[in-house]
């Protein structure tokens, strides 16, 4: 642990540090920061209450539901499209995340180098190319979401990290993709050395980082949220809030999805509700539903904003199996958030682990350790919530019901942007089209599903273990993970 001086400039202990960290924890609201905006927030708009007709249904309105109703109406606007949400617009992961804007599409150079070597240049060509949409989409609606493209630098906190980010940079330069004008070569890959990366952003925890410049933006992800419900109810698409989907079923014609009130008759429907169990029995074998915290300081004074640099407003994130990420907020707040990813058995989804201080505690230490020139900074929230994730660590798509229905889900805490893409997919899949995305073997092919519980429970708490013992041991993977890794099951992020 970092040392950090008493007021009597004196050496301060473990405990007294710890004690300074809970401290800071104090006066931390137990909501999200993005979602405490009442300024912003927009009224919800009325439930469902009788039957409707449309020629697209879409379940679901965080990102994935959102973009899904929004191009549809682009591709056609002359189509018939109602989305329905369970409880308000944006309120679960869209609303509530760490606001990282990625071009990646499989959770990463190396998770994606991996698992798809053939046509891991196109992905990251798409992925650049959908990244640039949603840019384009936030000017074209005139969505106010802080929108800023900062690029992000993958950190080394650990010597064997160093080695781990220049092979990354050197694969990158050996693959050259410059298609679109994105290169993913030397110009827009850099490898930053120990001073180089705290010439960026001082810590002493940081030994070398890995800037990838423009494949990230940094922007508010409630406010686009909002904004895209906006530019849906803009292009015609009724939205119906506090209406959960309770049960799908079809005909040789149409879909039919019943909720509280009433129900939706359509030819089509897409379904975009990710870590909540899925209207189709046959994809939650695929989702584990897992927990992740975040904190948000106060705004940082301009002395404290120098003593750490940051000029560039990059995003940040360590190269450890339990990671940290964080950000500068447009009025200089930092989000902390990461480390803790916890599973609950059954796959159980309940509000109150919404909040768990002893993550909150952990992450207050981890903070000033990262950046001891800024104790006494207060943390204003503290926050958790569900995400989806699945044993590629990277969406997954398919159909059903005759290919009237599709979905994409799996995100695992990278949907800000690919969920985009993941729209774009399913309205490709419902339109029986061949594209350039459905003929991907990373969209024609399925993630190994988790095995029932108890086994689920059991291994995913046996490789959360053997994770934190990688990180402990310089990098090296047990058995257990070897043997993941060889099956397919990843746990490699």
């Amino acid at each position: 642990m970092t040392t950090q001086r008493g007021g009597d400039g004196t050496e301060a202990g473990p405990a007294v540090v710890a004690d300074a960290a809970t401290r800071a924890l104090a006066g931390a609201r137990p909501v999200p920061f993005w979602l405490d905006d009442p300024e912003h927030r927009p009224d919800a708009l009325p439930a469902l209450t009788g039957d409707e007709e449309c020629d697209l249904l879409v379940v679901g309105g965080g990102y994935s539901g959102l973009w899904t109703a929004l191009i549809a109406k682009e591709r056609d606007p002359g189509r018939d499209v109602v989305l329905v949400e369970a409880k308000e617009i944006g309120w679960a992961a869209s609303g509530r995340n760490g606001g990282f804007c990625d071009s990646s599409l499989t959770h990463g150079f190396a998770n994606g180098l991996a698992r798809w070597p053939e046509e891991f240049t196109t992905l990251e060509r798409l992925g650049q190319r959908n990244l640039d949409a949603i840019e384009h989409a936030v000017a074209r609606y005139g969505i106010d979401c802080d929108f800023e493209r900062t690029g992000e630098i993958e950190l080394a906190t650990q010597p064997h990290q160093v080695a781990e980010l220049r092979e990354a940079a050197e694969q990158a330069r050996r693959l050259g993709l410059d298609a679109d004008g994105c290169d993913v070569g030397e110009e827009n890959v850099t490898f930053l050395d120990r001073d180089a990366v705290r010439a960026e952003v001082d810590s002493p925890s940081f030994l070398a980082g890995l800037w990838f410049r423009r494949g990230v933006a940094m922007l508010n992800p409630a406010r686009l949220a909002w904004g895209l419900k906006r530019a849906c109810v803009g292009a015609g698409v009724r939205i119906y809030e506090n209406t959960p989907a309770r049960q799908l079923a079809s005909d040789a014609a149409s879909v039919a999805v019943r909720t509280p009130y009433g129900r939706v008759r359509a030819r089509q429907a897409a379904l975009g509700t990710n870590a909540f169990p899925s209207l189709l029995r046959r994809v939650r074998p695929y989702i584990a539903p897992v927990y992740d915290y975040a904190l948000m300081t106060e705004p940082l004074s301009e002395e404290q904003r120098a003593s750490v640099g940051w000029r560039n407003r990059q995003g940040l994130a360590d190269s450890a199996n339990h990671f940290h990420y964080f950000r500068l907020t447009s009025d200089d707040r930092i989000l902390w958030g990461g480390y803790d990813v916890l599973y609950h058995y059954g796959s159980k989804i309940a509000a109150e682990y919404d909040q768990r201080p002893e993550t909150f505690r952990k992450l207050a230490g981890h903070f000033f350790d990262a950046f001891p020139q800024l104790a006494g900074l207060r943390f204003t929230h503290a926050w958790g919530g569900v995400i989806d994730t699945c044993s590629r660590f990277s969406p997954f798509f398919g159909t059903a019901h005759g290919g009237r229905v599709s979905y994409a889900a799996g995100y695992t805490g990278l949907g800000v942007g690919a969920t985009r893409f993941g729209a774009e997919v399913m309205l490709d899949l419902l339109s029986g089209e061949q594209t350039e995305r459905t003929q991907l073997e990373f969209v024609r092919s399925k993630p190994l599903p988790f095995p029932p519980e108890p086994f689920r429970w059991a291994g995913i708490a046996l490789t959360q273990w053997s994770l934190a013992r990688a990180d402990a041991r310089g990098g090296r993977r047990n058995l257990w993970l070897k043997a993941m890794d060889a099956a397919g099951m990843g746990f490699d992020s």
